[in-house]
């Protein structure tokens, strides 16, 4: 993570963010949606989620949300705010897998010195989320 953030005026589009990859697992997963008081059984009993018809337990938005933000501010740093985010969850999150994100600025506000953030965070299923996120910068 960074410990400073970076100029408004040096951020071009096209600028990529360092990739971040995320090992998917059970404390993960459960501890998300239990940090969440997100309490369905699919994120944290496995019986349950097979009951569901699925693999293993799986990860709930909220726990995706805050990782999604975790990518951004360690490229943005400290002083940045997060203006907006927008997500679209696709393939889910299982224990044992990995989650990579990347992400690139594709646009510039210079009126109010924010960038936007298109990502994607992919495991070996495909993409778990897409999305935009608006930074202000200094």
């Amino acid at each position: 993570m960074t410990t400073t953030t970076p100029r408004f005026d040096a951020v071009q589009i096209g600028d990529e963010l360092p990739p971040l990859s995320v090992p998917i697992t059970v404390p993960l997963i459960a501890g998300g949606a239990i940090a969440t008081r997100d309490y369905f059984p699919g994120h944290h009993d496995l019986e349950a989620a097979k009951a569901l018809g699925s693999p293993h337990i799986f990860m709930n938005i909220l726990t995706t949300n805050g990782l999604v933000q975790r990518f951004v501010q360690a490229w943005a740093g400290p002083e940045a705010r997060l203006l907006d985010l927008k997500i679209k969850l696709g393939a889910p999150n299982y224990p044992g897998d990995t989650m990579v994100f990347s992400g690139a600025v594709t646009d510039r506000r210079v009126s109010d010195r924010t960038v936007d953030i298109t990502l994607k965070g992919k495991n070996s299923m495909g993409s778990h989320v897409t999305g935009t996120v608006r930074v202000a910068l200094a």
